[in-house]
């Protein structure tokens, strides 16, 4: 073997930073030198195929073996014969068993002749390829040794010859030890583009705007928003379905010290069950059917943020011990994996459910609801805060058509109807009414259909009002103009912090600014 040969394939397969253009490099290389006629690499991993493997006998601990991942060689017999694939039976090596499992155990290299045929298990094959020699070589990197390469040559291999396959080995390892590097940062790079695309998606459902309302209920609920903010506690958010809780824990999150991490979101009642823990945990490459890569989990992508299961009362009985574990000590494990992983996550609950009910059904465990209750927090249906349908009404005005050139007419009569219906499906009903409104309207106002017949409402004089009366576009804005204008008075003028007119009102300040200019609202200064 000639040593600048061994050298030059030496730096051409640390070239490349992918393990597998590596490994064929570093045999065709060696099968080129002058009498090689079979080179081969083999490599530390996970025992795959211990039921069906030809050595099975000799392993002792069926964990870890010796992979054949590279080979090259084509028979000087027959040139039509090549042995370039990496299956048959010699595919894996236990550690210990034959010159290659000894080469995995000891770190040394080994050369052995053909004339002893003690160790050749197809002598028929040495004899027609007139083999004379084997050499082989571990492949060793800071200590460990990561696999071992071998050849089969015609020609004597020289104590001079052995020494530089040892060389040639070690620069071997280097290559395949960074070309791993590499790939784990590849795959690092795509499990945090998985998490950037799962942040971006969540984002797109973020609500554009806050908790829209000025009700008692509503004020009394942005007072405790407050208050849990401040905090790194447990809240559960209880309300029926459509009152908005994914916007409370928005409101949580963003008011809190953790509001530049994550906020991540887990539909728990969307979840298949079977799933649920990969969701959470994550998994690891082949730990189940469909498993292709590793995977982060929900915990994992929230660490350092907010976490908020949504619907929480719908999480199997079996995994509500493993969500506790979490709770309480911050550790969990991937599916398919052993290692424990530390996180540090808030979490914030939210369910339509009675959860007390379910404990005592046996579907919840007492001591999850808890962990959970630290800081309650009631979402108020829609029919208990029916002052907030007008504010309502004209904010998803807002945000269904924010370039209408035109105004959108309404009866002051169809404002009345909607305070007079119960919503069962609350805000999100309410929503959904408006938009199937702007979809058929005509060319005169707008009008709402409903799935019952309106009560008669009732106005501050005690009289009926008549369903024929308009509330135009800009008598909607001056409504909210004199609304805003009321909540600055209030607030002497002060628009954001504690007391401010943007607390009073359940928006933040930069949205209040911003409609403060937008409808041209100004001081009025007291007369000299």
């Amino acid at each position: 073997m000639e040593a600048q040969n061994l050298q030059c394939i030496a730096v051409e397969a640390a070239s490349n930073t992918e393990l597998s253009p590596v490994l064929q490099c570093l045999v065709n290389g060696l099968s080129r030198e002058p009498g090689v006629v079979l080179a081969r690499v083999w490599l530390r991993r996970p025992g795959d195929i211990c039921d069906d493997c030809y050595l099975r006998a000799e392993c002792e601990t069926h964990v870890d073996c010796l992979h054949l991942v590279a080979s090259a060689g084509q028979s000087t017999v027959d040139p039509n014969v090549t042995w370039n694939g990496t299956q048959g039976r010699f595919q894996r090596f236990p550690f210990g068993a034959r010159k290659i499992g000894e080469i995995g155990v000891t770190g040394a290299g080994i050369r052995l002749r053909t004339d002893d045929s003690s160790w050749l298990v197809h002598p028929e094959w040495v004899s027609a390829e007139q083999i004379c020699c084997f050499a082989g070589q571990p492949l060793s990197f800071r200590g460990e040794t990561l696999g071992a390469v071998g050849v089969f040559s015609q020609r004597p291999i020289s104590d001079e010859d052995f020494g530089w396959l040892r060389t040639f080995a070690d620069q071997a390892a280097v290559a395949i030890a960074n070309a791993r590097a590499f790939e784990e940062l590849a795959r690092l790079q795509s499990q945090l583009e998985i998490e950037r695309d799962y942040l971006r998606a969540e984002l797109h459902n973020v609500h554009a705007g806050g908790i829209v309302g000025q009700s008692a209920p509503i004020q009394t609920l942005l007072h405790q928003v407050e208050m849990v903010a401040k905090s790194d506690a447990t809240a559960l958010i209880t309300g029926e379905s459509g009152t908005g809780k994914e916007l409370i824990a928005t409101a949580i999150h963003e008011n809190s010290s953790r509001s530049d991490k994550p906020l991540v979101r887990v539909n728990c009642a969307a979840t298949p069950t079977e799933l649920f823990e990969s969701e959470f945990f994550g998994h690891v490459k082949g730990s189940y059917t469909g498993a292709t890569q590793d995977r982060p989990g929900r915990f994992e992508v929230a660490d350092g943020g907010t976490l908020f299961l949504d619907e929480v009362g719908e999480i199997p009985v079996f995994l509500q011990g493993k969500l506790l574990r979490v709770l309480q000590d911050g550790e969990y494990s991937r599916v398919g994996e052993d290692d424990v992983r530390t996180v540090d996550v808030r979490i914030i609950a939210a369910t339509n459910r009675d959860l007390l009910e379910e404990v005592k059904a046996g579907r919840f465990r007492e001591d999850l609801y808890y962990r959970l209750a630290v800081f309650p927090l009631h979402s108020p249906p829609l029919r208990e805060r029916r002052d907030d349908i007008p504010l309502l009404v004209q904010h998803f005005l807002e945000k269904a058509t924010p370039q209408r050139q035109t105004e959108v007419p309404l009866r002051k009569g169809e404002i009345e109807r909607l305070q007079s219906y119960d919503w069962p499906g609350n805000v999100r009903e309410l929503q959904s009414v408006i938009q199937r409104a702007l979809i058929t309207r005509g060319p005169g106002p707008l009008a709402f259909e409903l799935p019952q017949a309106p009560k008669p409402t009732v106005g501050r004089s005690g009289k009926k009002k008549l369903a024929a009366e308009f509330l135009t576009e800009n008598e909607m804005k001056q409504l909210e103009r004199d609304n805003i204008r009321a909540a600055l008075d209030h607030a002497n003028w002060k628009v954001s912090g504690a007391g401010g007119a943007a607390e009073l009102l359940g928006m933040k300040p930069t949205t209040l600014a911003s409609r403060i200019r937008k409808l041209a609202i100004q001081r009025t200064q007291p007369s000299p």
